[in-house]
């Protein structure tokens, strides 16, 4: 079997490249990324290529399936440019995978598809899929699934999965996530157990991880099994304030989420970080995810536990860790992270 993974050098693709190395269904990986990684993996070829622009359809011939992972959530003062790739880009990917009789197409939806929803109980598949219209990844991720949903009327003999996870951790993924979500001026020294005094107890933040491997996991069960549709992929427990202070060794302290947000904006607005505060109304609107389907239909179990992926991260956002991949390389903001500053902190890419 012959797989293609689109966006193969982030956190999910080095996971799935590492799991799919050793899937003896698996004989042949091509890799496509936008830079050509130094980082080997077993089975994998890689190949530079351009969602946005590149003829794909070549790279994806003789493939028996497809997988796109590739997005990108920064500049994110840039909102055409993130456009372009995360989804006209997607839609390339789309038509090139059909071009070229690829016979499955598996797609790297989120959470953050999912309209508002409850925080003391679990939805299913079938939840609204509008997303937070106060976050371009939300707005994006839903009108991508809405161009998929046409894709497969048009397309019926495409198999067509696309799994939603909630948020994605491993240790190596610390230096593309602090770069991404954090910017420069945060101190990785400050994130050692104990050095954080207090974990921010906000209504309605609470959340659901999962391990980067486990995920993985879930893509290559996606490959090689007949099945369609949307699967959510969650690990327990659910995160919330309490449950992040301990991990942290800190103790919680009652904020309004208003308080957050506008901390968040500020700080976006005075370029000292680069996520806007779209992504707090995220992770406050969406609901929890229910991974039934995933378990029963994708026989897929998470090995890690949510608490345990997220204390694995903020260990390798202390010591630097990454893979020598563009992504997640630790030396990719420059010497003392000055490509990041330069790029003025998300008004465009470092």
């Amino acid at each position: 079997m012959r797989v293609a993974v689109v966006g193969a050098s982030g956190n999910v693709g080095t996971s799935l490249l590492e799991v799919l190395a050793d899937e003896p269904r698996v004989e042949d990986i091509v890799g496509i990324a936008r830079r050509r990684p130094r980082a080997v993996f077993s089975k994998t070829t890689w190949v530079a290529a351009d969602i946005e622009r590149d003829d794909l359809v070549p790279h994806f011939r003789g493939a028996d399936a497809v997988v796109h992972l590739a997005w990108r959530i920064q500049p994110s003062r840039d909102l055409r440019s993130l456009w372009r790739t995360n989804v006209e880009g997607s839609t390339r990917v789309f038509r090139a995978a059909a071009e070229a009789g690829v016979p499955a197409l598996v797609y790297a939806s989120s959470v953050g598809v999912y309209s508002r929803g409850p925080k003391d109980e679990t939805v299913d598949e079938g939840w609204p899929r509008e997303g937070i219209r106060t976050s371009f990844y939300a707005r994006h991720k839903a009108e991508v699934e809405r161009r998929l949903d046409r894709f497969e009327k048009e397309r019926p003999g495409v198999r067509v999965v696309r799994l939603r996870p909630g948020l994605i951790f491993k240790r190596e993924a610390a230096s593309g996530v602090r770069r991404l979500f954090l910017g420069p001026f945060l101190p990785s020294s400050f994130l050692r157990p104990g050095f954080i005094p207090v974990v921010p107890s906000v209504p309605g933040l609470r959340f659901q991880a999962v391990h980067s491997l486990d995920v993985g996991d879930a893509y290559r069960l996606a490959v090689l099994r007949d099945v369609r549709g949307a699967f959510n992929i969650a690990a327990e427990p659910v995160l919330d304030a309490r449950e992040l202070a301990r991990i942290l060794g800190a103790r919680t302290v009652p904020m309004p989420a208003a308080a957050l947000r506008a901390a968040a904006a500020v700080t976006w607005r005075l370029h000292l970080q680069p996520s806007p505060p779209g992504w707090i109304d995220l992770a406050l609107g969406v609901p929890l995810l229910a991974a039934t389907r995933a378990r029963e239909d994708l026989d897929w179990t998470p090995r890690v536990s949510a608490a345990d992926a997220f204390a694995e991260v903020v260990e390798g956002l202390r010591k630097r860790a990454g893979i020598e991949t563009p992504p997640l390389d630790p030396a990719a903001g420059g010497p003392a992270r000055s490509e990041e500053i330069l790029s003025g902190v998300g008004e465009r890419e470092g």
